[in-house]
């Protein structure tokens, strides 16, 4: 193998001038020993070539180390660099001698990370090749287990079905996310990686000493999030048991700030509000159920305080129709509303967005 032997001072030197030539090796690493560097070159680079760069790299070397002559050497066996580990840039890398360019591009690429556990979502005319996609998607993460999605998220308690197609079958896993770590089981409650910078913009955009409700918490993430850099007490309810089980969980597995507290209830949000919030009132309310908010959002305008921030989501192509629906419930109750901030979170499907809209409820003079 060939390489450039020069003194360590001049590696970096030494190492441009062969870059800027292209003849070095990308597949060793640069070897270091006995206050020397080798550089390695490729494999047939004519003599012209080397010659230039030796004469480049003898003036930079003789700035330093006057006397000294640049060497080729050919290293033996028992010196050979070390070889750097090349890792695949896509899952499209991994798959290209096992599916058509067709079938590939058919692929949705994109998928969630959740700790340890990867979720993919398969087109039905690929699940023909779900192992090798599963096992594509388990090298060029590196994570423990890869689940295809066998539904979308139903039901009040928002879970999907799940199909293990690599790795080992472990549900149950810890996502790390600003500062937190969330404790969930992916077979059980839902969760989105995908909101991290939502719930890190409600964090921001909180205030000490607020009074805050997640009316539908899942797991708790915005409420966790938020506690752990905020003195703020927060009501975090959800219909989901199993949420609720890893909320607590969460709850005791992260540092909150000094004066933080979170109260975890399970049940409907309806009926929590007869009767554990009887009589409450919130700065801050939480409502990251898009597709069923829009149901709830009398009831949260009606436990908002006077000046308080209702962050309100649907489905939706636009945001004139969640505009639209803050206004109608907050007319309902004799309140009025001023439109914060509006954003797309990301997209749920063709055409259709999961919104965001930030709305300030206050009492209506007179």
């Amino acid at each position: 193998m060939l390489t450039i032997k020069i003194p360590v001072q001049n590696i970096e030197a030494t190492r441009q001038i062969v870059l800027n030539h292209k003849i070095i090796d990308f597949d060793y690493k640069i070897k270091v020993e006995n206050g020397f560097g080798h550089i390695p070159i490729n494999e047939g680079t004519d003599d012209d070539t080397i010659s230039k760069v030796m004469e480049e790299c003898k003036e930079e070397i003789i700035k330093i180390n006057a006397g000294y002559t640049i060497e080729i050497i050919d290293l033996n066996q028992d010196e050979d660099l070390e070889t750097v580990k090349r890792f695949p840039r896509s899952i499209t890398e991994l798959l290209k001698d096992k599916l058509t360019e067709e079938e590939i591009e058919e692929l949705k690429k994109s998928f969630d990370i959740i700790g340890d556990v990867v979720i993919v979502e398969i087109p039905e005319d690929l699940e023909a090749h779900k192992k090798e996609i599963g096992d594509a998607t388990l090298q060029f993460t590196k994570r423990k287990t890869v689940y295809m999605k066998k539904s979308a998220v139903k039901g009040v308690t928002r879970v999907r079905e799940l199909e293990l197609i690599a790795g080992e079958d472990n549900p149950i896993t810890i996502h790390k996310e600003h500062g937190t770590r969330l404790k969930l089981d992916v077979k059980k409650v839902y969760f989105s990686p995908r909101l991290a910078t939502e719930r890190k913009r409600v964090q921001e955009a909180t205030q000490d000493g607020e009074e805050i409700l997640d009316m539908f918490a899942g797991i708790g993430p915005f409420p966790i999030v938020i506690a752990h850099e905020k003195n703020v007490n927060i009501t975090a309810v959800d219909i989901n048991e199993y949420a609720i089980k890893y909320l607590n969980e969460n709850i005791k597995l992260n540092k909150l700030k000094d004066n933080a507290h979170i109260t975890a209830i399970c049940g409907d949000t309806n009926e929590v509000a007869l009767n554990e919030l009887k009589d409450k009132k919130f700065d801050r309310l939480i409502m990251n159920l898009p597709g069923l908010a829009p149901e709830f959002l009398g009831l949260a305008v009606s436990l908002c305080k006077d000046g308080g921030v209702i962050h309100y989501y649907e489905f939706s192509d636009g945001f004139s129709q969640g505009i639209e629906r803050a206004q109608i419930a907050c007319e309902k109750q004799n309140k009025k509303v001023e439109i914060l901030n509006t954003r797309k979170v990301k997209s749920s499907s063709p055409g259709m967005w999961h919104v965001a809209i930030d709305c300030k409820v206050s009492e209506k003079s007179g």
